[in-house]
């Protein structure tokens, strides 16, 4: 498999011969308002430009969209796809407003989804911690699947915790991706990954290399690729824990 990280969770995956973006965020640098009620209420969104053509990023065969905030379904991407590419959807209520933008290929991931030959799982995720699990709304993540390749979690919006643990445990993922920005608004903690976070993930998957994503992107993030190569340097995991730059590609 290749995966090529494009910004914030944004990602290509070439996975058994077919291609997939994977929630696409596609605006030019400074396009939209921060996120209010956090850090860098001077930026606005996104923070920093694509790095590789619109063009190629959606040249693909089908988009997972794992939910439905705009840095992961942005107007840009709504612009850019063709109305008739496959797009999977996390429910029903995210299905209805990926259609009423005109889209008319869209299906419900299922925890026993097929796309051709490979296996499409969805997965669980808590978008924070307490209060703001409700707050943030309901998010999903993704398992492929296929026997010429390697098995893939894609993590999604989700903080560590036993949901996490659980699709480790069943799937055993020998290449995972996690949103580890650890973004957050001025009060309810993380949304997404921190660092102690992406420990945990490496502890529970001691054999698997993780890239985490989702950083440095949106106005709202609060660990650097800086700090956590430094942390995991310090917890000796440096190579089992990758910290893409935006556009760089990864062969599996």
């Amino acid at each position: 498999m290749n995966i090529q990280h494009i910004r914030n969770a944004t990602l290509v995956v070439e996975y058994a011969g077919k291609k997939f973006l994977i929630d696409p965020m596609l605006a030019e640098k400074g396009t939209y308002p921060p996120f209010p009620n956090s850090l860098r209420q001077d930026q606005s969104n996104p923070l920093v430009s694509l790095t590789t053509s619109i063009e190629d990023i959606i040249n693909v065969d089908a988009v997972i969209v794992t939910h439905l905030h705009y840095d992961h379904w942005d107007d840009a991407a709504k612009e850019a796809l063709p109305k008739e590419i496959k797009i999977y959807a996390q429910n029903e209520e995210d299905a209805k407003e990926i259609k009423g933008a005109g889209f008319q290929n869209i299906e419900v991931l299922k925890e026993d989804t097929t796309f051709g030959d490979i296996q499409l799982i969805k997965t669980k995720g808590e978008h924070g911690r307490g209060p703001m699990v409700e707050l943030a709304g309901l998010v999903c993540g993704i398992v492929f699947k296929h026997s010429n390749e390697k098995t893939l979690y894609v993590a999604g919006d989700t903080v560590w915790y036993e949901g996490v643990q659980e699709v480790i445990d069943t799937h055993n993922p020998e290449i995972i991706v996690v949103n580890g920005g650890d973004n957050q608004f001025l009060q309810g903690g993380s949304l997404v990954m921190g660092k102690e976070d992406i420990y945990e993930v490496s502890k529970a998957a001691p054999n698997s290399k993780i890239l985490s994503v989702h950083m440095e992107a949106v106005n709202h993030w609060t660990l650097s690729r800086e700090e956590l190569k430094n942390y995991i340097n310090e917890k000796g995991i440096s190579s089992n824990v990758l910290v893409p730059n935006d556009g760089e590609l990864f062969s599996f």
